[in-house]
């Protein structure tokens, strides 16, 4: 028979999860505030009309991210077993902003959720940007 993880609370940005059988002997898991929001990132930019993650307003400029970046688009409050995220994404130009948002909530909290353990108890949607599409312009003829 397995036996369960202990738990140990300890003061860092790293959470111990898992069943909370403090007789255990199995060991203990331990995640990072950081991969809880690489996760939630990754699962909002696959949400379709998301453009990218925003690192915030900085000065008044919203900066885009890229992938490897994820994480700082997110603001994660994890406690023993609960997690509180932010989330501040650039949407597409021309989506519905409600219905992109409520996916990006639902496609987060599966994902977190899943992956980790955690019961995800609020997940905040601040949309930063409009990301419009860079269409390559056709040259007028020119005239003689």
């Amino acid at each position: 028979m397995i036996s369960k993880p202990r738990v140990e609370v300890e003061a860092s940005t790293e959470r111990t999860i898992g069943p909370y059988d403090k007789d255990a002997d199995a060991g203990v898991i331990r995640i990072s505030d950081d991969v809880v929001g690489t996760i939630a990132g990754i699962a909002a930019i696959e949400v379709e009309g998301v453009a990218g993650m925003s690192g915030g307003i900085a000065g008044g400029i919203t900066e885009m991210l890229g992938r490897r970046s994820l994480a700082k688009g997110v603001k994660v409050e994890v406690g023993e077993r609960e997690a509180a995220l932010d989330m501040f994404v650039v949407v597409e130009y021309g989506v519905r902003i409600p219905e992109v948002a409520q996916r990006v909530q639902e496609s987060v909290k599966r994902a977190v959720e899943s992956m980790t353990g955690l019961q995800v108890v609020e997940i905040n949607v601040h949309i930063q940007g409009v990301a419009f599409r860079q269409e390559p312009r056709e040259e007028e003829p020119r005239v003689k």
